[in-house]
């Protein structure tokens, strides 16, 4: 976005700003093309990077809107309010980000001239947000100079997008824990689709499956690979783990079929056991290390901010059981952890029986001392998330689900007392609580 002055004699005829030509303008548009496509290159997740279009008038602008796009990004070096305003998002649904230059190129008028007069702010109408519309441009959705600043915040609507009219199998159905309007609300809030796969229809499946000689054969073989891996050892029966795989290839089969990115299984300690003969433990954590989305238990209290989490962060990520705060600690456990929580490696694992029953194949992963890890902790299901980040100190022994780490809470963890509730959350490698709130302001 630009405006050329006329120059006139004796009165000020130019704003602030180094794009005054159009020689300029043209260089500064394949600066901004430049910079994208290296951006492009550095993303985890798939972006198509727009041609540039370079807009004088409100008419200009509003051209570009009827192209189809997700987030528009305007450049506003020099020009009007009201083409700043006819450069926005149109649509409730779409996002702005307004990156404006002090150091990175030639300076901006708007790098000045930005202000509430355009920008909405924390006034406590973000809590009208929703999936239909998200908000407005807010002061947060500007960047100055960074392209990591731009970086995260098109992470974080990566993430929205995804969550989105997301699909999921539920085997044996949705339910929320201490919620149980939770699976509306997902449905309600988030468009998620959840997917309900009854156990008398999967029950068949999972039966012939184990009777298929080809299939448990080709498990067998994925076992032998599995446990050669560096760091793999096992302390149940053989037969509970390639029965895991072959419970994986059925889950996988679902999800195929209704083209689901993700996947959860309600009674998995209890229904799935003596159908599947093992637990669906291992085959959780299958699928989490391959890049799907996958949970124990149906709890859609938690499963939108896992979805949410796993498309930002580009991880796999951990359900797992919540414990009491205590001197900064607190101890983080389920028996289905994935083991490529980096997205790449392997973590150290022995595989052992699901704790609760003594029975199947569940991974007792081994998390790297000293690692940062992100948590959500959702409030059931009032859309309030919880949000903050964790160092893992060690994973302990103890007689509780076997995937367990003791985690010191980084910033006032006193202030998580207030928040107990026996409830499910979810773990990320790394830090990314400032796409969790941008995103989750954007949803209300």
């Amino acid at each position: 976005m630009y405006r050329i002055p006329q120059r006139k004699e004796a009165s000020s005829w130019k704003s602030w700003g180094g794009v005054q030509t159009e020689q300029a303008a043209v260089e500064e548009a394949k600066r901004i093309t430049q910079e994208l496509t290296a951006l492009s290159a550095r993303v985890h997740f798939p972006v198509n990077v727009l041609p540039v279009v370079m807009v004088k008038t409100p008419e200009q602008a509003s051209q570009v809107h009827e192209n189809g796009y997700d987030v528009v990004i305007v450049y506003p070096a020099t020009g009007s309010g009201d083409t700043l305003r006819a450069c926005f998002a149109q649509e409730k649904d779409k996002d702005t980000i307004v990156f404006a230059r002090h150091r990175s190129g030639p300076v901006y008028y708007w790098y000045e001239a930005l202000s509430v007069k355009y920008l909405k702010t924390d006034d406590g109408s973000s809590g009208q947000n929703s999936y239909q519309d998200h908000g407005g441009v807010h002061v947060d959705d500007v960047v100055i100079d960074d392209d990591q600043e731009l970086l995260w915040r098109l992470r974080a609507l990566y993430g929205i997008k995804n969550l989105i009219g997301a699909r999921i199998v539920a085997l044996g159905g949705p339910w929320g824990k201490y919620s149980p309007e939770a699976p509306d609300i997902a449905r309600e809030k988030y468009r998620i689709e959840i997917i309900d796969v009854s156990y008398d229809e999967a029950t068949p499946r999972v039966t012939s499956a184990l009777q298929d000689s080809r299939l448990v054969s080709q498990a067998e073989s994925w076992v032998k690979k599995y446990l050669s891996l560096p760091n793999t050892t096992f302390m149940t029966d053989r037969k509970f783990i390639v029965n895991a795989f072959v419970l994986y290839h059925v889950f996988k089969d679902l999800m195929r079929e209704h083209e689901a990115a993700a996947f959860t299984i309600k009674d998995c300690m209890s229904k799935i056991l003596p159908i599947a003969q093992t637990t669906p433990c291992l085959s959780l954590s299958l699928l989490n290390d391959e890049g799907l989305a996958a949970f124990c238990e149906s709890d859609f209290v938690v499963i939108p901010s896992g979805l949410l989490l796993h498309y930002i962060s580009g991880k796999p990520v951990f359900l797992h059981n919540s414990t009491f705060p205590h001197d900064a600690i607190v101890t983080c456990a389920h028996c289905s952890a994935p083991r490529r929580m980096d997205g790449t490696t392997y973590e150290p694992a022995k595989i052992l029986t699901h704790y609760e029953s003594e029975y199947g194949a569940a991974p007792k992963v081994e998390l790297p001392k000293g690692q940062e890890v992100t948590f959500i902790d959702p409030e059931y299901s009032t859309g309030r998330w919880v949000g903050f980040k964790g160092v893992v100190k060690g994973n302990p022994f103890y007689e509780i689900c076997r995937s367990q780490q003791d985690v010191e809470i980084q910033g006032d963890w006193k202030k998580l007392l207030k928040e107990v509730r026996d409830s499910h959350w979810m773990m990320a490698y790394g830090d990314y609580l400032k796409e969790l709130g941008y995103a989750s302001r954007k949803l209300g």
